[in-house]
């Protein structure tokens, strides 16, 4: 049996509603059929083989995407019951965070927007809204998954007011206003913090499993290195494996209970009505204290240094940031290339924006092996198109 919701939790009974007017489910609350709605969507699917760190023939134990979101919602709704806040808002957000990530993570994104640039730039939160408001076409009477007001405004800011939106995001707020200069809902920023323990955590268990580093490296640092300690503790002669997943949980525990309890300290100090004080609040609601937050930026610059610029990984990084650029020049130069529902979007070849987001569409949608052999096919005059 779930606990009560606080009074500042989003309510199903004052939702927003939906930018298309539909019926609501009579076993489902919103949110859950949004939920749905994601798991079920092309987007969601694809990040089974969609880079979080190691590209995805590198090695089947390594985070993917999906992976990676499985797990910030694993931890979302955790916290979001612990603050009785609404579960499946929380657990809506937490999987749809990471649907606009282009292949092979950050170095395609660094490469997609790189090429556009000249045609308004790429965001992977606003490829996100872009997916879930026109890309899916799964219904009849309308693009996208028409998801609710709270859905859709969680996911264009759970990272905090937008002063200045990305062009698509701003484009939509025209059609369908999402209150950007505001905070969003407490169940949005606990889907964020989420996202950052979860990655924490299993990038440094994927950097130990992967030997960029060896578990005595992790003894300085702050969280780790008493988690280390604690779990050398709980058996003396514990194999290495099991003491990675020991330390492992012992940092997600540390961080999840930093969280909820300066959380707690900030609602408290806040004391808000509704979920809408938590919008219109100065600052975040759900955060990290100042010594956990801290101690995040030190693992952060350790992953940094020791796993993110590893060579093994920047060699990887660095061929599949040319492989997505070369990919969308060789299609934005030529748009008859394009697959024949994609060409229709482009419209005639010559540059334009037009042309330019319908190639960064496409390619922003492919898997890590998709994308390669699309290149293979596009550069290889031994290979079938």
């Amino acid at each position: 049996m779930r606990p009560p919701l606080q009074p500042w939790a989003v309510r199903p009974e004052t939702a927003r509603g939906r930018l298309h007017e539909e019926s609501e489910s009579r076993t489902r609350s919103p949110w859950q059929r949004d939920r749905d709605r994601i798991v079920h969507s092309s987007a969601f699917r694809k990040l089974q083989y969609k880079t979080q760190v190691f590209v995805n023939h590198e090695g089947d134990f390594y985070r993917t995407r999906l992976t990676h979101s499985l797990e910030v919602a694993q931890v979302a709704r955790s916290l979001a019951r612990a603050l009785g806040l609404d579960e499946d808002l929380t657990e809506t957000l937490a999987l749809a965070h990471d649907l606009g990530h282009p292949p092979f993570g950050h170095a395609g994104e660094e490469a997609l927007a790189g090429m556009m640039a000249p045609h308004g730039g790429f965001d992977h939160n606003a490829q996100s809204l872009r997916i879930v408001t026109l890309l899916e076409s799964r219904y009849a009477g309308w693009d996208g998954l028409n998801l609710t007001w709270e859905t859709l405004e969680g996911l264009a800011k759970h990272n905090g007011p937008l002063r200045d939106p990305p062009p698509y995001v701003a484009e939509y707020d025209r059609r369908h206003k999402l209150e950007l200069n505001t905070y969003a809902s407490a169940e949005a920023q606990v889907a964020s913090l989420a996202d950052d323990i979860a990655y924490t955590s299993h990038d440094i268990d994927d950097g130990l499993r992967a030997r960029l580093f060896a578990i005595e490296d992790l003894a300085h640092l702050p969280v780790v290195g008493p988690a280390l300690a604690e779990a050398r503790l709980a058996s003396l002669d514990m194999p290495p494996p099991r003491l990675r997943h020991e330390t492992i949980r012992r940092v997600v525990n540390a961080m999840v209970e930093d969280v909820l309890a300066e959380t707690t300290a900030r609602l408290t100090k806040l004391a808000p009505r509704d979920s809408d004080s938590i919008r219109r609040a100065r600052r975040p609601v759900v955060a990290f204290g100042p010594a956990m937050a801290e101690a995040r930026a030190a693992i952060r610059d350790f992953l940094f240094s020791r796993m993110y610029r590893h060579w093994r990984v920047v060699r990887m990084t660095t061929k599949a940031k040319r492989l997505t650029a070369e990919l969308f020049s060789l299609l934005s130069g030529d748009p008859r290339m394009l697959p024949d529902d994609w060409r229709a979007r482009a419209g005639e070849p010559g540059g334009t924006d037009r042309a330019a987001l319908a190639v960064c569409d496409y390619v922003a949608g492919m898997t890590d092996r998709f994308a390669a052999d699309e290149h293979r096919r596009l550069t290889d005059l031994s290979v079938r198109s």
